[in-house]
């Protein structure tokens, strides 16, 4: 029986009467959150000094606080302070401390909103803001600004203005949804929304962005899932950051949906006191494989207002990459990346496995530090690129190719254009140039 004496003694302070049932119901945990300072002291029985109870209070007012009894009861009261669990569920003065560095949208999420709720970034997929709810407030969340906007529970004539951005913009093939929480609205408003997505042409994958399986795995129900599987190809991403949240309800959560057929994978924040351990991401890591979740990314923490205290130096998410590679399996092993300030998009951080390299040779060093070389090939002709895909001499028989331009550093490599450099357009030896020609 997933219910142990702590989640027992919760339920009762919340309830006289309840029963497993209640506690198993999402919608009773939501009705249910911790949602004020004094409902979480009565509840765990941790008690803060007058002082601290001032500063959290004016953290909660800037920051609103929401936890469900679930998580809540993962919480360890005898070394709260140190708990993984209440330092991403709760909060602290320090939340309160804006560094110059810091930014209210440092991912340019607004900028790039052609829309309400579309944010497109990247060429051939968007996404999609379908709630600012959450079950839970995440102490670390990058959308602190929007999360917990109860004003924002959108209506589907305002989820239609997205849809219809995604129908009339062909080249959008993979849509992620996200929030908030997507698993937050009505089983009928998701069953709606992904048979709108679904039946527009071009679109490939819809993929889901939740922590509903660490914070409340209850909505993981047998009717969400049997509505989800009617819209394969589906992909299922979730955020464990630390091996404490994996729990017997979680790995029924996790269960039922890969039972379902979804592709689950997971995006961990690289937390300070949380996870940066080497030993704790591995177990992590270890312990999502054994539930069919593959790691997927391993987030540097953004430059969100108020998160300076969980921010790690970028040689520790390093460290723990060099702990991984070669250490354990390759699919357990994440991403490592940063996403840019100024919505430049993920940056992959990796540690550098090329020593050095000439015509003919790439030296190379293992994960043991052993040096070695790869022989590059004596006759390798290039093959010319116009990126005329229809009349190319390989045989590749694939239909429907993307022959769009080139951009970036993928325009630099390219044949298909004359391009020798990218550059900023307040380049100020440029600008000069183009003041002499005036001239």
């Amino acid at each position: 029986m997933i219910y142990n004496s702590v989640q027992q003694k919760i339920a009762n302070k919340i309830e006289e009467e309840s029963r497993i049932s209640n506690w198993k119901d999402w919608k009773w945990q939501l009705k249910h959150s911790i949602k004020s300072l004094d409902k979480f002291e009565e509840l765990t029985g941790i008690r803060f000094d007058e002082k601290e109870r001032e500063n959290l209070h004016k953290t909660f007012d800037k920051f609103p606080l929401s936890i469900t009894p679930y998580y809540l009861s993962l919480i360890s009261k005898e070394n709260f302070r140190n708990d993984p669990v209440f330092k991403q569920a709760f909060g602290g003065i320090e939340e309160l401390i804006t560094l110059k560095s810091e930014l209210e949208d440092p991912l340019s999420e607004d900028s790039d909103s052609p829309v309400e709720g579309i944010t497109h970034r990247y060429p051939d997929r968007v996404l999609f803001h379908v709630s600012n709810i959450c079950s839970m407030y995440c102490r670390h969340c990058t959308r602190k600004r929007k999360v917990g906007d109860i004003d924002f529970v959108p209506s589907k004539a305002q989820l239609k203005k997205g849809i219809e951005y995604i129908a009339n913009t062909p080249h959008v093939r993979d849509v992620l949804l996200s929030g908030g929480d997507p698993f937050m609205l009505p089983d009928s408003m998701i069953d709606w929304l992904l048979s709108e997505i679904s039946a527009i042409p071009h679109v490939e994958i819809i993929r889901i962005g939740t922590r509903m399986p660490v914070v409340l795995p209850y909505r993981i129900t047998d009717k969400l899932v049997n509505i989800l599987k009617k819209y394969q190809p589906l992909w299922i991403n979730t955020h464990f950051n630390h091996p404490n949240e994996i729990t017997a309800s979680a790995k029924e959560a996790l269960a039922k949906l890969a039972d379902g057929g979804f592709p689950l994978g997971n995006q961990s924040v690289l937390l300070a006191d949380v996870n940066d351990c080497p030993r704790i991401m591995k177990s992590l890591l270890h312990k999502l494989v054994q539930n069919r979740v593959r790691p997927y990314y391993l987030y540097q923490c953004d430059l969100s207002e108020g998160l300076s205290h969980f921010r790690t130096p970028i040689g520790k998410g390093i460290e723990i990459m060099e702990s991984l590679i070669g250490h354990t399996s390759g699919f357990a092993r994440p991403t490592y990346v940063i996403d840019a300030p100024g919505g430049g998009g993920k940056i992959p951080v990796m540690p550098n496995y090329i020593i050095s390299w000439s015509t003919n040779k790439v030296v190379l060093r293992n994960y043991e530090g052993v040096i070695t070389t790869y022989k590059e090939p004596d006759s390798y002709e290039q093959k010319m690129c116009d990126r005329d895909c229809d009349n190319c001499n390989l045989e590749l028989n694939v239909k429907e190719i993307d022959e769009s331009d080139a951009i970036g550093i993928e325009r630099l490599l390219s044949d298909s254009n004359d391009s020798i450099s990218l550059v900023p357009e307040d380049n100020e030896r440029h600008l000069r140039r183009e003041d002499e020609i005036v001239e």
